[in-house]
């Protein structure tokens, strides 16, 4: 296991930042808000040759027992627990607050290494701020500006202090997705990410899957902020899931942090494999989810629906029957796409979810043999052929595989721009009955072929 740190200090102190400048990305959200990070997130960071695992927390802050700041501390306090050491990280252009002296108590008490880095040291401001914080007893200070990269050479020089020698390893480069076996699909960890409005219950779900109160939940909508992975084993199959913030309409968007929330969801959708778009079971089916969801198959990313709180649903006969029939009315375009009833707080549905998931994913990596695929293209263009445009007829010639993840097919034909999008639709449909890909993004390309008497002269009368 890593060599394992995690960053603490009261809020607003540059710890996302710092967590960022580590792990060499933008994963962490950053404001001057206080109180931005809510979740502890873990990263894989590195400086110089020191590679080790970051984990960015919560602000240290008091708060009433149950309340939202008081579980963030609870947060706070399980990544201490799991951390070899500590960055105790100060504002020194603001200088030692109470706040400071108490929580620098309460990192002596976890008995574990700690490294005092006093943030936001460029310039001459910095200098009274880092004095002052000799007075925390934690050893001297290491002058650091996360944002700028300063002081990272001293940061440096201390931490190799710490970290046990590095045991070399041989790198093996990971396939790019086209050379992936069939093996390899089945086996490798599935990039989960579950989106929807807010207040859908996606951090309940998480919870209930890794059996923990991993992730922060409350009846206010608004709870989750940054996107958060977690490591999922399954009854053996491993997934990585992509917690995210509630996605608003755009009109209703106003503050700045929650413009970065959502931007951070949106790479999570473009980040993953299979996205699970969840709704609540009392608001199903409105239109920020149908727009979601039609974000969700533009980015070409495998589908599942989950229907949520299905508890406070009083049961009739025939229900599931019309959740598949009220999907495939609204989403058109990935018909039959998979939908699961569940309750993340009960456990309810959750075997069914985690199997809809795997389904999907098989799919969205499903290869077609050309041969299969050209009778197929026969029958549909026999039974149904092209329209004539402008009295012309249209000549569609074969049709070929050139990638999964979404599957991806190129037809070759004599008019490409007069061929209608309603015929392509027609045999997007017809592909997914035939070679069963419900719900799955289907792109189908046209290509013109060349025409082997272009270059010739038409002769003079």
């Amino acid at each position: 296991m890593s060599y394992t740190i995690a960053i603490i200090g009261r809020p607003n102190v540059g710890k996302s930042t710092l967590f960022n400048r580590l792990v060499g990305q933008k994963l962490a959200l950053v404001d001057d808000t206080p109180g931005v990070t809510r979740d502890r997130r873990e990263g894989a960071a590195k400086l110089g040759d020191l590679e080790f695992t970051i984990i960015d927390t919560a602000g240290l802050d008091e708060g009433a027992k149950g309340s939202l700041t008081a579980r963030m501390q609870e947060q706070t306090e399980t990544a201490i627990e799991l951390a070899d050491a500590l960055f105790f990280v100060i504002d020194a252009r603001m200088g030692l607050t109470p706040n400071d002296r108490a929580f620098a108590d309460f990192a002596r008490r976890a008995n574990k290494p700690v490294l005092l880095l006093a943030n936001k040291s460029e310039g001459k401001h910095g200098e009274v701020g880092a004095m002052e914080s000799y007075a925390l007893g934690l050893g001297d200070p290491i002058q650091i500006s996360a944002e700028h990269g300063e002081g990272m050479g001293e940061l440096y020089d201390e931490l190799a202090k710490l970290m046990p020698e590095p045991i070399e390893e041989e790198d093996e480069e990971e396939p790019i997705a086209e050379e992936w076996s069939d093996e390899e699909i089945a086996t490798r960890p599935i990039r989960v990410a579950i989106v929807g409005r807010p207040n859908a219950g996606k951090s309940t779900t998480i919870n209930h899957l890794l059996g923990e109160e991993r992730l922060l939940t409350s009846p206010e909508a608004g709870t989750t902020r940054d996107s958060i992975s977690v490591e999922v084993d399954y009854k053996g199959r491993y997934f990585r899931i992509f917690d995210t913030a509630g996605l608003r309409r755009r009109s209703r968007i106003e503050e700045k942090l929650e413009k970065l929330s959502v931007a951070d969801a949106l790479r999570a959708v473009r980040f993953a494999e299979v996205v699970v778009m969840m709704m609540d079971s009392q608001n199903k089916f409105e239109e920020q989810d149908l727009r979601i969801t039609d974000l969700v198959e533009r980015e070409g990313r495998a589908l599942v629906l989950a229907v949520n709180k299905w508890d406070l649903v009083e049961k009739r006969g025939g229900m599931i029957g019309q959740l598949r029939t009220e999907a495939d009315h609204w989403l058109p375009q990935i018909k039959g796409v998979p939908i699961v009833a569940i309750s993340g707080l009960m456990g309810e549905g959750i075997d069914r979810l985690m199997a809809a998931i795997q389904d999907a994913y098989k799919i969205w990596n499903r290869r077609i043999a050309t041969a299969a695929l050209n009778r197929w293209f026969e029958d549909a263009i026999s039974t149904n052929p092209p329209p004539a445009v402008s009295g012309r007829r249209l000549k569609l010639n074969y049709i070929t595989q050139t990638k999964a993840r979404p599957p991806s097919f190129v037809v070759f034909c004599s008019r490409a721009d007069a061929v209608p999008t309603s015929y392509l639709r027609y045999l997007t449909n017809s592909m997914r009955e035939a070679f069963e890909l419900p719900g799955t993004p289907i792109r189908i390309t046209l290509r013109e072929k060349a025409n082997p008497f272009a270059h010739k002269r038409k002769r003079p009368n």
